[in-house]
């Protein structure tokens, strides 16, 4: 009786087709992950907070333009509506960036993507992006929406619709704003653990804990500490900088002529995340 082991041809064969690299892998990994922040591609159990989310949004604008074409004035303009639907917007980014991240983190696959082309930038890179894409679309389209209201019911022709679109523009790089400091941080907090109800959790606490502590620092009796409150809450720290860029009163926030010192913290905040979120990966992407 022979010994000799028999090999078998079961059909493998080599992949002949195109090798793509890093910027296809990245452009899927990011077409992938906006996908995820809107639960495409999932169950319809997954879909129903996100698409809630956005549909009350989405309705609360409706009623403003609706309210804006009956009387002339809005109940809100294209800044308010990210500071009105704050709320929203954390439990949108506290469900959101775990899926995105805390997934890959529990199953293991991570030391998969990070084999070969893909590296730690571009897995952050692309993770950041559908997050703060999704976040500004949960804002943007509502404006989107305002702005045609305002467009169509102009009486001045097209001087006021360029005139609406002079204020739709700010509108939107302020919801920009909102998405790049939420989805920042988000990402930097669901990168910490597998567990998404955990990250969730760390999340909200992250955004709504902080919030008393500006009114606590606002009970003070020294007139720089009232200024510098803001700057203990996101929220109120975004709030801030609208506060300086259109140098408004009316939100309840007083940070007299310290505007560019909340300009500075968000940006220094927003590279931080970004920054100890690609530490992050590198460092896994290299045990």
């Amino acid at each position: 009786m022979s010994e000799a082991g028999v090999i078998h041809d079961i059909g493998y064969q080599r992949y002949q087709g195109p090798r793509l690299g890093r910027g296809a892998a990245l452009g899927a990994l990011y077409t992938h992950g906006l996908r995820t922040v809107f639960g495409l591609g999932r169950s319809a159990k997954s879909k129903i907070f996100p698409w809630g989310v956005a549909g009350i949004i989405l309705l609360v604008a409706v009623i403003n333009a609706g309210v804006r074409s009956q009387t002339g004035t809005w109940l809100f303009d294209y800044f308010a509506i990210a500071d009105r639907m704050s709320l929203l917007v954390i439990f949108f980014a506290a469900i959101a960036a775990p899926e995105l991240v805390s997934r890959d983190i529990r199953s293991g696959v991570l030391p998969l993507y990070f084999s070969r082309p893909l590296r730690a930038a571009d897995y952050a890179t692309a993770k950041v992006a559908a997050l703060v894409t999704g976040i500004w679309l949960l804002l943007g389209v509502p404006q989107f929406v305002m702005f045609l209201t305002g467009a169509f019911t102009t009486k001045t022709g097209m001087k006021g619709v360029w005139h609406e679109l002079g204020l739709l523009i700010p509108g939107w790089g302020y919801s920009l704003l909102w998405a790049l400091l939420f989805a920042s941080i988000s990402l930097l907090v669901a990168s910490l653990t597998g567990k998404r109800a955990f990250a969730a959790g760390g999340i909200v606490a992250l955004f709504l804990m902080t919030t008393p502590v500006v009114g606590v620092l606002n009970l003070l009796p020294s007139q720089t500490a009232h200024h510098l409150s803001g700057l203990a809450s996101p929220i109120t720290l975004i709030s801030g900088v609208e506060i300086w860029l259109r140098d408004r009163t009316d939100i309840g926030l007083d940070i007299g002529d310290l505007g560019p010192v909340y300009a500075i913290e968000a940006v220094c905040l927003i590279a931080a995340c970004l920054l100890l979120l690609l530490a992050r990966y590198r460092k896994v992407a290299s045990l």
